[in-house]
């Protein structure tokens, strides 16, 4: 029996073997293995693996492992922010994937949401059904699933219209040259490794960010970033870029030591503090906001008590 992913807004433009890469437990050389048997075609047609998906085209995968797509629920703990029918936001802790994917396909937050309610919008696929958007593992704070359709295509089109405000903060490495600003390169996949994202790419998309300092000190600041678009892996790459790491990002720089203590930075320190939007169903303006975890909260006062404070 074929299993059917039906593409929506947020995945349009992607490539085929991507998509079903995010969709699926299967990596992408097993599903191009699967597109070369013939396994898997496009609104009813053999395909290739780089076809560019559109809204509305349909994936069918034959004979696709039920572990490689179902969902199954998990009693995990989750800090729950708000929740009704229509949605939940969710304060996710550093450590916990988004979904199930290659490699983890229990543990995550969608285990552990599908485990809460037996009501989940059908859209998203069914491994991240009503995932609008999405913050790295190692990203801690905000995030809001849809469980509804009508909920989920809403969220999607205030993203689209990047009405949705979302705030981060990030410890960086040194200090900017300036007290606030925006970063402004376009991003893309790297060159030279497709897993990565770049502001050097052969094909790019405009990428903003609005940055300010709120604290600084000699070899680290605590800035807030407020993002105008939502490519992937924004902010570590826009930070990167200028030559201002996230602290602990282990892709994108390389500080993952605070010196000259040589104390080690566990994972990135990035957290998603602030999430605002109009609820879909009710019209009614919602803002939340997460204080930094507590890995987070213990890296920046090691930094202060270092006595780098330069204010």
């Amino acid at each position: 029996m074929a299993v059917e992913f039906h593409v929506t807004v947020s995945d349009d433009g992607q490539r085929l073997d991507v998509y079903l890469a995010s969709k699926t437990a299967l990596t992408r050389s097993q599903i191009n293995k699967l597109i070369k048997d013939a396994h898997i075609s496009l609104n009813g047609a053999a395909v290739n693996p780089g076809r560019k998906i559109r809204v509305g085209d349909i994936a069918a995968v034959d004979d696709l492992p039920r572990q490689e797509w179902q969902l199954t629920p998990q009693e995990i703990k989750i800090e729950v922010t708000y929740e009704d029918k229509h949605l939940i936001v969710v304060d996710k802790p550093p450590g916990m994937p988004m979904y199930p994917g290659a490699g983890h396909m229990g543990g995550t937050l969608m285990n552990a949401i599908a485990w809460r309610t037996s009501t989940l919008a059908s859209i998203g696929g069914p491994l991240r059904p009503g995932v609008v958007h999405r913050i790295d593992k190692d990203t801690s704070g905000l995030v809001a699933i849809a469980l509804d359709d009508a909920s989920y295509y809403g969220l999607v089109e205030q993203f689209k219209n990047r009405t949705i405000k979302r705030r981060y903060l990030a410890l960086i490495y040194g200090s900017m040259t300036t007290q606030q600003g925006a970063i402004t390169l376009p991003i893309g996949r790297s060159k030279s490794d497709r897993k990565k994202m770049s502001t050097v790419s052969n094909r790019h998309k405009p990428a903003v960010t609005r940055w300010q300092t709120l604290k600084q000190f000699k070899g680290a600041s605590l800035i807030e970033a407020v993002l105008s678009t939502g490519r992937t892996h924004q902010i570590r790459v826009h930070f990167s870029a200028v030559g201002h790491p996230v602290l602990g990002d282990k892709t994108y720089g390389l500080k993952t030591f605070i010196t000259p203590a040589k104390i080690e930075v566990p994972r990135q320190m990035l957290h998603a503090a602030t999430l605002g939007f109009v609820h879909p169903a009710t019209g009614q303006y919602l803002e939340f906001e997460s204080p930094p975890p507590a890995d987070m909260q213990h890296i920046c006062s090691i930094v202060e008590a270092l006595c780098y404070n330069t204010k």
